[in-house]
């Protein structure tokens, strides 16, 4: 089973459906959860969030180590940063993932069709190229 499962969170409600199956999954292996959270910022000067809610974000990131201690499974939070724009979240999240020693990965997807997939990117999809990792995709809707 898995021991060392990296969950991708960003604080939208797509990713937060990972939540359930990446805690099964470290019961199941009594396994750690290590949370994955990459900061995205502005190219401005003094580099500020790209995301307004990012404080609470991270608030409610923090509770959920917590909530996770006190059901018994080990969790901790590892954070990247980057600039807005380009593939750089991917990129963070394979590397806290290489860097946790992953055996796996946790993600979400934003709902798009195939055509807006392949449009406009995304972080989830960029990391199946790039991972190292077996990936769980989560869809956004059952």
């Amino acid at each position: 089973m898995f021991k060392s499962i990296v969950l991708a969170l960003d604080g939208s409600d797509t990713a937060k459906r990972g939540i359930p199956i990446a805690v099964e999954l470290a019961k199941q292996g009594k396994g750690k959860i290590v949370i994955a959270h990459v900061e995205e910022r502005m190219a401005t000067k003094g580099r500020a969030p790209l995301h307004v809610d990012e404080e609470q974000i991270q608030e409610e990131l923090q509770a959920l180590v917590k909530d996770l201690a006190a059901d018994g499974i080990e969790a901790s939070i590892k954070m990247g940063d980057v600039m807005a724009g380009g593939s750089g979240v991917a990129h963070a999240i394979a590397d806290i993932a290489d860097k946790s020693n992953a055996d796996l990965i946790v993600a979400g997807t934003r709902g798009h069709s195939l055509v807006e997939g392949l449009l406009l990117g995304s972080v989830t999809q960029r990391l199946l190229h790039i991972a190292k990792q077996p990936i769980l995709v989560v869809p956004a809707s059952d």
